[in-house]
């Protein structure tokens, strides 16, 4: 394959999967890691791709980039139905306890799916049923978990932002701090080896911080194309997570770093 080919469709698939690695890139195409680090250079010059540590990223994917609610929720919709599934075998099936449920479109995928569980669970008419108490600052996944008999909704109240569609400030964080659900379900914009999680914007990263520390169990939300992923602000490192659910095996040093913080990581 000549250069010109390979680095092609190395752009290709930077653009398709958001983020390539350096060891990725020599094993697909049987190319020496020095290769590769030339291909991505002459992709970086030609304004093509933009390099980070271990790999290269899209031109136009910064530490800031964040898509609205609205785009994210067209893509990858497989993946993140098989992420939510697995999530929704975490949360017992017509029993009380407690689940926070953080803003995000795979998240919402989550609520979506609870919604429906719950509403066609056979009741004992002789006894009351259950009721899940489910916590959430997101707008839409509020929507959809409003009406369910069998679910309890508390919304956290705040200043809603329109690009997320979630609440923040300090009132939402305050709210946070004074609830301990059993298990939180928290979506990110990045999962990083060394960087831990991360979201762009500050105030959504206090409110992420705030559920972490508030929750007995937490369980990270995160599809492929968010692993080795560094955003502006961090707000939780991997000793604080659970559980990781994604759709597709973390790369050698995040699944290190995973392993070393104790993480369980679920393929789905």
């Amino acid at each position: 394959m000549f250069a010109e080919e390979r680095q092609q469709k190395i752009a290709e698939l930077v653009a398709g999967t958001g983020r390539v690695s350096v060891t990725l890139l020599a094993e697909r195409f049987r190319i020496t890691t020095e290769t590769v680090r030339r291909d991505l250079a002459t992709l970086e010059n030609a304004g093509t791709v933009r390099r980070v540590h271990g790999g290269a990223v899209a031109a136009d994917r910064f530490s800031t980039t964040e898509e609205s609610v609205n785009e994210r929720a067209i893509q990858r919709p497989d993946q993140k139905i098989r992420i939510a599934e697995a999530a929704l075998a975490l949360i017992p099936r017509n029993s009380p306890g407690s689940v926070l449920i953080d803003g995000g479109t795979t998240t919402e995928v989550l609520a979506d799916l609870l919604s429906r569980r719950t509403a066609v669970e056979p009741s004992d008419s002789t006894e009351p049923r259950a009721e899940l108490v489910a916590i959430t600052h997101a707008v839409p996944i509020a929507g959809k978990l409003s009406s369910i008999p069998g679910i309890a909704l508390e919304v956290l109240g705040g200043r809603v932002r329109g690009l997320t569609q979630v609440a923040v400030g300090q009132s939402t964080v305050d709210s946070a701090g004074r609830l301990r659900p059993d298990i939180a379900f928290i979506g990110t914009n990045g999962i990083h080896a060394s960087f831990g999680l991360s979201t762009p914007d500050p105030e959504e990263a206090a409110v992420k911080a705030a559920f972490v520390r508030s929750a007995r169990r937490i369980v990270v939300l995160a599809d492929s194309s968010k692993l080795d992923t560094e955003t502006l602000v961090q707000f939780a490192s991997l000793k604080d997570l659970d559980t990781l659910i994604t759709d597709s095996e973390p790369g050698p040093e995040l699944a290190a770093a995973l392993e070393e913080a104790g993480v369980d990581v679920v393929i789905a």
